[in-house]
């Protein structure tokens, strides 16, 4: 059921939190990348926002449990657009757990790289989420996410490449790997949450 966004029940609110969430956490790691070890404390603030994302996807979904038949969006697309945007906090999340877990030394020039690209996918979700109840505002935002998401696949396979040529050390290269495998799963849960945009653009066309 459609309604005017002047009578959302808080939905629009909630996914608008919920981005702007997301372009914290990724500022927090591509600040992380640059400045660790030094400033490795960052870690704690983007747990923190790990946990409010906890807790916007919980009042998203409880919101769409007490609101039946007044969603402003298909119930499906509040569901899966609330469970992609918890993913990307999480993933961004596990990448700075994984500096610490694993004694990184110091951050290699591409997986800097890729937190700039994620950091920039983010902005533009919480640009496209903060227009979210006008859809007609959010393709070009959408459009970028798939861009940095090619880009970002790029130098995730350049990453991996140089590290199975450069003689690094085998522990080094499985504790990289996994590095840069988060950084890639969650720029993707980026282009998930603009696939799902998308999908709810063409239904509210």
């Amino acid at each position: 059921m459609r309604l005017l966004p002047r009578r959302d029940p808080g939905f629009f609110r909630l996914f608008g939190e919920a981005g702007a969430n997301a372009l914290r956490a990724a500022e927090l790691l591509e600040r992380l990348m640059r400045r660790w070890p030094e400033d490795e404390g960052l870690g704690r603030e983007i747990l923190i926002a790990e946990q409010e994302g906890d807790r916007i996807t919980h009042d998203l979904i409880h919101l769409l449990n007490t609101t039946r038949g007044r969603a402003p969006i298909e119930r499906e697309d509040v569901h899966a657009l609330a469970t992609a945007l918890d993913d990307v906090v999480d993933l961004t999340e596990e990448v700075a757990d994984f500096l610490a877990l694993y004694g990184i030394e110091a951050p290699m020039d591409q997986a800097q790289a890729l937190a700039g690209i994620l950091l920039e996918a983010c902005r533009n979700l919480s640009k496209a989420l903060g227009n979210l109840a006008d859809m007609g505002s959010v393709s070009p935002y959408l459009v970028e996410v798939n861009r940095l998401e090619n880009e970002g696949d790029r130098i995730v396979r350049e990453a991996l490449a140089s590290l199975f040529a450069g003689g690094i050390d085998p522990i080094l290269i499985i504790r990289w790997k996994d590095v840069f495998e988060r950084l890639e799963q969650a720029i993707d849960a980026c282009e998930t949450v603009a696939h799902i945009l998308e999908g709810i653009a063409v239904k509210r066309a």
